[in-house]
């Protein structure tokens, strides 16, 4: 590691940041319930995709309290379409937490914040740093990537001990009383110029000067990664089963992808509409009618479904299934984007 290239970086940043730091509502106070929302919501999406919910989010609960209290349904619902499911209940289990061992208090030390459920290295860092001035960073994939180019570090970003030494390195540059600022800064700039496809904007970089990457003329060899695992591929049938204009749903397994939320029927199948249809007489619906198959992909971390759904209409609303009708489905249901696609 390039301590001398690390230890330019904050006079380099922080003016930079001040002048060119996009307007995010989580930037707008560093209240520690909103910065921790905003962590955990921006995990694996993007930034325009966050506003919506984030606004959302806290106009329904606004303050820790009101989410340790509110029903996992309610919680479920307000994040449905972020994905990714688990990190929603885990903000609901470290609210609880937080209310009762930290009497209803964000904790303040690093250790306290990373032990609350949900939260790792990277939010704790984040946390701490912009919430109370600590000199912890938050490695994330944009940080690591700023660093990896800043000092053409040829180490797989993707070992944890390559983590481990980023942040010991720029936890020995954090600038007193700008901790915040500096932390943020490094995510600015993996975000917005140091960006992790396409050609970085090495001429609009306040770092260009001491970046080893671009004085060696190939800024895009870095990161170095581990060679990806094929994603797995998922052919299956939904059933949109709709008896008196409303859709049966059913709950999904407490275990496993999306796990307890609701779903469509569906089968790790492809099936004609003839044994759709009649796997929709076997299930006791009274099926009357099946319609043309909709195809639909969606793609999770390691897995694509390939998705056929029937749309069938059915003379009974039998159990399992819950019938839900429109009005159910937009307010009282938090239905996975994989389903949504059909509703």
């Amino acid at each position: 590691m390039h301590t001398d290239r690390l230890a330019q970086l904050p006079a380099a940043l922080l003016p930079w940041y001040a002048a060119s730091a996009r307007d995010l509502p989580w930037r707008a106070d560093r209240e520690p319930y909103h910065v921790w929302l905003s962590e955990i919501m921006l995990q694996q999406t993007r930034v325009e995709a966050v506003r919506g919910y984030y606004a959302r989010f806290l106009a329904a609960l606004p303050d820790i309290a009101a989410l340790a209290a509110a029903p996992e349904e309610q919680v479920l619902k307000l994040w449905e379409g972020l994905g990714y499911y688990s990190r929603a209940r885990q903000l609901c289990r470290a609210a609880r937490e937080i209310m009762t061992r930290h009497g209803g208090q964000f904790p303040r030390t690093f250790a306290e914040i990373r032990a609350l459920p949900g939260i790792g290295d990277y939010t704790a860092g984040a946390i701490a740093s912009i919430c109370f001035g600590m000199p912890t960073p938050a490695v994330d994939g944009n940080v690591l990537r700023v660093i990896s180019r800043i000092c053409a570090e040829e180490s797989c970003i993707d070992l944890p001990a390559t983590k481990a030494a980023y942040r010991d390195g720029l936890a020995a540059v954090y600038p007193v009383g700008q901790c915040g600022e500096f932390t943020q800064a490094l995510m600015e700039l993996g975000a917005t110029v140091c960006i992790p496809r396409g050609e970085p904007r090495c001429a609009e970089c306040p770092c260009a000067a001491f970046c080893a990457a671009k004085q060696k003329g190939n800024p895009e060899a870095y990161p170095v990664r581990a060679a990806k695992r094929a994603r797995r591929i998922e052919e299956r049938t939904v059933f949109l089963l709709r008896c008196g204009g409303r859709l049966a749903i059913l709950r999904r397994p407490p275990t496993g992808l999306l796990a307890g939320l609701w779903e469509l029927p569906n089968q790790l199948a492809v099936l004609s509409a003839e044994e759709a249809f009649a796997q929709a007489e076997e299930w006791g619906c009274a099926p009357m009618s099946v319609g043309a198959p909709i195809e639909k992909t969606h793609i999770f971390t390691h897995v694509e479904w390939r998705m056929r759904a029937y749309p069938i209409e059915c003379a009974a609303d039998i159990p399992p299934f819950v019938w839900a009708g429109e009005a159910e489905l937009d307010e009282d249901y938090a239905l996975p984007s994989a389903f949504r696609l059909f509703v």
